[in-house]
């Protein structure tokens, strides 16, 4: 079963070190490892501390590619800042306060999970047997949770359409400031045009 894992930290040193373990034994009998990554949150921002990728997805291991790379992409874009309030967009659903405690999606959870100053690894994994990746992190405080990655494919497709919507909406708003500024500003030169010319006839009337 290939699955996206969160795994959220109460102490930051201890993501780190969990983190190294896990990569240093990325491939087993139990589990593989894809992709993975160290992010945290620090004043609103999900920035990626350190990361894993196996090189299926990129040609480099030490940049996070594919999956878990767009997911970490989207918590630290403008999507995931909206959601830090746990809006609830994605999932082809709407949360309200009934649902605070369902996971269906990730980056919802995650936005709601990963509070200020807090640290987590997010991983995508073959898993034979669940248990045993858990097993690995049973000495940490930590909190595992699972999405399947097909799933969650889907919706980063999902928040890409949704991010590229913002995008356009944000654009038009500016578009439209901006003719609006330039209206009022045409109007103002106008303004200041006539004036000229009733200055002009003015004097005129007065001469004769």
């Amino acid at each position: 079963m290939e699955n996206v894992i969160m795994v959220t930290f109460d102490v930051e040193s201890q993501a780190f070190q969990a983190f190294s373990e896990l990569k240093n034994d990325s491939i087993n009998s139990a589990f593989t490892i894809l992709q993975m990554g160290v992010i945290k949150n620090e004043n609103g921002q999900v920035i990626c501390m350190d990361g894993f990728d196996s090189g299926a997805d990129t040609s480099d291991n030490t940049l996070i590619g594919g999956l878990v790379g767009s997911v970490i992409g989207i918590l630290g874009g403008p999507l995931g800042v909206l959601l830090g309030g746990s809006i609830g967009l994605l999932a082809g659903s709407i949360a309200d306060s009934n649902d605070a405690d369902d996971n269906s999606s990730l980056i919802e959870y995650a936005s709601r999970a990963l509070g200020q100053g807090c640290t987590a690894i997010m991983a995508l994994v073959q898993e034979g047997n669940p248990q045993a990746f858990d097993l690995r992190l049973q000495d940490f405080a930590c909190t595992i949770t699972r999405w399947d990655a097909a799933e969650i494919s889907e919706e980063v497709e999902q928040a890409r359409n949704i991010q590229k919507q913002l995008a356009k909406e944000a654009k038009e708003k500016l578009r439209a400031e901006k003719k609006a500024e330039r209206t009022q500003s045409f109007e103002a030169k106008r303004a200041e045009i006539r004036a000229k010319f009733d200055d002009l006839k003015s004097r005129m009337h007065s001469e004769a």
